[in-house]
C-alpha cells in the first residue's frame, strides 16, 4: 500500500490507479458525512462522487502546511453536499415569516452512538435532516446554515424546532437495540 503523499503526489499527476485507491480509502468517512444531509442513498452517492471530483480537479491545491489532507477533503465534501442540497432547493417548500425564538443549543445527539445518530436523522424529513446535521454535527451557526443553503434564518430556526420536537418523543423513550 502506498503512503499518502505518494498517493496524493500520483493524484496530482492524474493518475487514476491512485485516485481510485483515494477513493476508497476515504470513501466510507464521506458516504457516512453525507448521510447525515440526504435520506437518499442516490442522493448521499451523489455528494459524494460530485466531492471527490473536487478534490481530484483542485488536488493541486491542497498544501499540507495548511492542515491535514482528510480535513481539507472532508470540507470539499461537505461543501458539495451543500451544493447539492442548493441545486435541489426548488424541491423546498417551507418559508416563515414569523420569528421563531432562537433555537436552544442542547445537542440532542451528544451522547448517542454514530449508528443512533445516523437512526434518528433517518427518521427526520430531508431539509431538517439537513439543517439538524449542520447545526448540530458540523457546528454551523443559524446564519451560517441560513447561507450555504440559502435559506431564510427564520426557516432555519423552525428546522431546528421541527428536530427536536420530532427528536424528543424518541429519545425520551427507553432506548431500544437499533439494528444496522
Amino acid at each position: 500500500m502506498e503512503h499518502l503523499e505518494e498517493i496524493i503526489k500520483n493524484c496530482q499527476q492524474q493518475d487514476s490507479r491512485s485516485q481510485e485507491v483515494l477513493y476508497r480509502k476515504y470513501y466510507p468517512a464521506f458516504y457516512a458525512l453525507c448521510k447525515c444531509f440526504f435520506s437518499d442513498p442516490h442522493d448521499v452517492l451523489t455528494a459524494v462522487n460530485n466531492g471527490m471530483l473536487r478534490v481530484f480537479k483542485n488536488i493541486n491545491q491542497y498544501n499540507p502546511d495548511k492542515g491535514d489532507f482528510f480535513n481539507w477533503c472532508y470540507t470539499i465534501i461537505r461543501n458539495a453536499a451543500l451544493t447539492l442540497i442548493r441545486d435541489k432547493k426548488s424541491k423546498l417548500t417551507y418559508e416563515l415569516t414569523e420569528h421563531l425564538q432562537e433555537a436552544g443549543t442542547d445537542n440532542p445527539f451528544r451522547k448517542l452512538e454514530w449508528k443512533d445518530i445516523y437512526y434518528y436523522l433517518g427518521q427526520l424529513p430531508q431539509n431538517t435532516r439537513c439543517v439538524c446535521s449542520l447545526y448540530y454535527l458540523e457546528g454551523f451557526s443559524i446564519k451560517e446554515i441560513a447561507a450555504a443553503i440559502d435559506m431564510k434564518e427564520g426557516t432555519v430556526k423552525w428546522h431546528l424546532k421541527e428536530c427536536r420536537s420530532k427528536l424528543k418523543s424518541i429519545l425520551e423513550q427507553p432506548k431500544t437495540k437499533i439494528s444496522g
